[in-house]
C-alpha cells in the first residue's frame, strides 16, 4: 500500500504543475516518461515555497517558511510525510541522492524575498543560484541517473540555464514584483528610471546565459533533451519578445508568450527531433 501512497503524492505534485505552469508541464510531457513524476515533484516542492512568499500576504509567512523548511528536512531525514507534497519530493531526493545543499540555498533565497528589496551584486548572485540555478541541478541530477562524470560536465551549462529563465522572469514581472511586493532584483537599476541602457546591460547578461546553457542541452541524456530545449525554446521566445520592446513597455506590463504559440513551439520542437531521430537512424 505504500506503493499506492506514493504514486498518489507524486500526481499531486503533477496536478500542482498543471494548474501552476501550462509552459513547464509541456516541457516536461516531452520529457521520457520516467522523468515525468520525478520533475513534477521537484516542481511541487518549490512552486509551493515560492507561494509561501508571494502569495499567503495574510498569515505569517515567516513561521510557514519554517515550517515548510523543518517538515522537508523531516521528511527526507524520516522517508515519509503525510505531506503529499513533501512526501513526493523526498522520494526523488533520496533516490536520485540530491544535495541538502541545494535544497538549503534554493529555501534561503526563498527567504531573502521576505526580507530583501533591493540587491547588492553578491546578494542578488547568491538569490539567483539559490532561486533558479539549484532547481536546475536537482533537475540535472534527475536527469543524469547517478552518472557522477556526466553531472559534474553539465552542472555549469544547468546553472545557466537556470539562472537565464529567472532573469527572464524578473524582466517579465518587472512591474509586479515592484508595485506589488516592493522588489528590485537587478543590482543598481532604479524602477522609477528603467531606461534603454540598463535594459540592455540585463540583456547581455541573460544572453551569455542563454548561450553557455544551449550546449549542455546538447549534451543532456536523450531522454531530457527534447523536454528541456523546450524550455529553453520558450524562454528564448519570451526573452526576443522582451528585447523587441521600449524599456517603458516592460517597466508597464508583463509579457507573456500567448498558449497558442506554446502549443506551436511545442509542435516545432517535436518534428524538429523526430526528423533528427530518423535522420540519425537512417545513419
Amino acid at each position: 500500500m505504500l506503493e499506492l501512497f506514493n504514486r498518489t503524492t507524486l500526481q499531486c505534485s503533477k496536478i500542482i504543475t498543471e494548474n501552476y505552469s501550462t509552459s513547464f508541464t509541456l516541457g516536461i510531457r516531452t520529457l521520457d516518461r520516467k522523468f515525468h513524476l520525478p520533475i513534477y515533484a521537484i516542481y511541487g516542492f518549490v512552486r509551493f515555497a515560492d507561494e509561501i512568499v508571494d502569495t499567503f500576504h495574510d498569515f505569517d509567512k515567516k513561521d510557514l517558511l519554517d515550517r515548510f523548511r523543518k517538515e522537508a528536512f523531516q521528511a527526507i531525514e524520516e522517508k515519509i510525510s503525510l505531506n503529499p507534497v513533501l512526501h513526493s519530493f523526498q522520494l526523488v531526493v533520496n533516490q536520485y541522492h540530491i544535495e541538502h545543499e541545494l535544497i538549503e540555498a534554493f529555501l534561503n533565497s526563498m527567504e531573502m524575498d521576505l526580507y530583501e528589496h533591493t540587491y547588492t551584486p553578491d546578494g542578488y548572485q547568491q538569490y539567483v543560484y539559490g532561486s533558479a540555478e539549484v532547481v536546475g541541478l536537482m533537475c540535472l541530477r534527475v536527469f543524469c541517473e547517478g552518472n557522477e562524470a556526466q553531472y559534474d560536465h553539465l552542472r555549469e551549462g544547468a546553472r545557466s540555464l537556470g539562472a537565464a529563465f529567472q532573469k527572464v522572469n524578473f524582466l517579465r514581472d518587472l512591474k509586479s514584483d515592484f508595485q506589488d511586493r516592493g522588489r528590485v532584483y537587478f543590482p543598481g537599476v532604479d524602477f522609477k528610471a528603467f531606461d534603454p541602457n540598463a535594459k540592455k546591460c540585463i540583456e547581455a547578461d541573460i544572453q551569455a546565459d542563454f548561450d553557455a546553457a544551449y550546449k549542455a542541452i546538447l549534451q543532456l541524456p536523450k531522454g531530457a533533451r527534447q523536454g528541456v530545449y523546450l524550455a529553453y525554446v520558450y524562454y528564448c521566445t519570451l526573452f526576443n519578445k522582451i528585447k523587441s520592446l521600449p524599456a517603458a513597455r516592460v517597466q508597464e506590463e508583463r509579457i507573456r508568450v500567448p498558449d497558442s504559440r506554446k502549443l506551436a513551439l511545442l509542435a516545432q520542437t517535436y518534428v524538429k527531433f523526430r526528423i533528427s531521430a530518423l535522420t540519425a537512424s537512417l545513419w
